[in-house]
């Protein structure tokens, strides 16, 4: 970008496109002297220079003075886009767990709130504890409403274009919830609400096994078995917000496949059915046959699915996440060799890296891009702008 002459009217409108490429010259990158951030915009060296101070004043960068050197002549100094002028929040409503992630908008995570919620809990008992988490979560942070930049929700089942989960959810009652509508009493930022397989596939390409990738299928491996696609580098709802959505097809087999887990004989009486694949697996890493029996059924099924999604979209990875990623050293040999059988060229399969906290991490990420669309179409006067000090 390069400076132009422009009339007076228009005049405050090139100061602000100036200052958005430094911002975004700013962004995702380490502290830069005038001359990096003139090289990287394209502007002149005077010019970045009045500009990144001005963006100290009001908020936006900070200024990191050169320490001592024994190099000759004096070290220049150093900007800094301020990640905390603003914080998002990453919230995975999950069937058994709510949990809260706030993180400065370099994605920092500055801090997190988890809490256990009954799988049969209703809306209100849900919603009182997704109140919970959130305020506990701000507030332990030492930050207010105001200070949060943009909210997102991860839940379980298909999202529409509403925000709700009309097609189809395990959470009880959950259908007729409008959580935009119920946060929006306390935030005044964008409320985003998202199916959670689709934002743990967004969290591995952002931070997990799959970074280095920009088609991946990410398989949400638990009770529940769904998947979310990245394609060309971006994540795919579909028209309606149900791409990905492959199990819902019985012949898949993903809807019946965590059963031949649950219903392994030798499970103990004692023993929960939402602890029972757990059970299995640990069973199952021991040398017990019916255990590795139940898993290599388990691994069939859901590789149906997988090779389904394979010879549609080609990935370059499949990465392999949920709760059941924790036995990926059982599931990942078995898993390759089904999808080499069944597949007409083979992607990489990777384990997940970020465990539980994955859907959560999605939910930051999809905040942040958020922020970013805001504030480089609308500019540095958007309602996100830093309140000054």
């Amino acid at each position: 970008m390069t400076e132009l002459a422009t009339t007076g009217a228009d005049l405050p409108r090139l100061r602000e496109l100036n200052s958005l490429s430094i911002v975004r010259a700013l962004r995702d990158q380490p502290p830069s002297t005038v001359t990096e951030l003139s090289q990287r915009t394209g502007l002149s060296r005077p010019a970045v220079d009045v500009i990144a101070q001005g963006l100290v004043t009001d908020g936006w960068a900070t200024v990191i003075e050169p320490g001592a050197s024994s190099a000759v002549g004096r070290p220049a100094r150093r900007y800094q886009f301020r990640a905390g002028a603003g914080h998002v929040l990453g919230v995975d409503v999950g069937v058994h767990k709510i949990l809260a992630l706030l993180a400065d908008l370099d994605g920092n995570i500055v801090h997190s709130v988890r809490q256990a919620v009954p799988a049969d809990a209703g809306p209100v008992e849900r919603l009182a504890a997704l109140d919970e988490v959130i305020d506990a979560c701000v507030t332990e942070a030492r930050k207010d409403p105001a200070d949060i930049w943009a909210v997102t929700l991860a839940v379980t089942g298909a999202v529409d274009a509403t925000g709700r989960t009309s097609f189809f959810t395990p959470l009880p009652g959950w259908k007729s919830v409008n959580l935009a509508a119920h946060l929006g009493k306390r935030f005044s930022c964008p409320i985003l609400v998202e199916n959670d397989c689709k934002l743990a596939a967004l969290a591995e390409q952002w931070k997990g096994a799959a970074s280095d990738a920009d088609d991946i299928v990410y398989l949400l491996a638990g009770m529940r078995t769904g998947a979310g696609l990245i394609i060309d580098g971006v994540l795919r709802r579909g028209f309606g917000g149900a791409a990905g959505e492959i199990g819902a097809l019985k012949h898949v087999r993903w809807l019946n496949a965590p059963e031949h887990l649950q219903n392994c004989p030798g499970v103990p009486a004692t023993v929960e059915p939402d602890d029972a694949a757990a059970w299995v697996f640990n069973a199952a890493r021991q040398g017990d046959k019916a255990a590795r029996a139940a898993v290599n059924r388990y691994v069939k099924d859901l590789a149906v699915g997988a090779a389904a999604l394979v010879l549609t979209l080609d990935p370059q990875v499949v990465v392999f996440g949920g709760g059941f990623s924790r036995s990926a050293d059982l599931v990942l040999g078995p898993l390759r060799n089904e999808l080499q059988r069944l597949c007409l060229r083979m992607p990489e399969v990777r384990a997940s890296t970020l465990g539980a906290d994955s859907v959560a991490l999605g939910a930051l990420k999809l905040s942040l891009k958020e922020v970013d669309n805001l504030l480089f179409s609308a500019g540095l006067s958007a309602p996100v702008a830093p309140r000054r000090q």
